[in-house]
């Protein structure tokens, strides 16, 4: 029956609703601006980690590294458009 209980998805459960409690931790403590972006921001990528490898299973095939490296590509495409968008929309450089 051990082998029939889902222990990682209930393990990768319990530390996403933990992460969630951080995170909201931010709105309920007086923190600053900075500190409390940082712990968003870092909280909301370990949690997609945690969603990546414990629900969606990128791990557990056999092309892992492909699936890996698509993902990085996937978050550095968007921190360039991100980027560009804030440098041609707020800081007003053009190109």
């Amino acid at each position: 029956m051990k082998e029939l209980f889902p222990l990682k998805q209930v393990n990768g459960y319990i530390f996403s609703l933990l992460l969630t409690v951080v995170a909201l931790s931010v709105y309920f403590f007086d923190m600053s601006f900075a500190m409390g972006l940082t712990i968003l921001v870092v909280t909301a990528f370990i949690q997609a980690g945690v969603q990546l490898v414990v629900f969606m299973h990128a791990g557990e095939s056999e092309d892992k590294g492909g699936i890996y490296v698509h993902t990085i590509y996937g978050v550095v495409l968007a921190l360039l458009t991100i980027l560009g968008s804030l440098l041609a929309m707020i800081w007003g450089y053009m190109f």
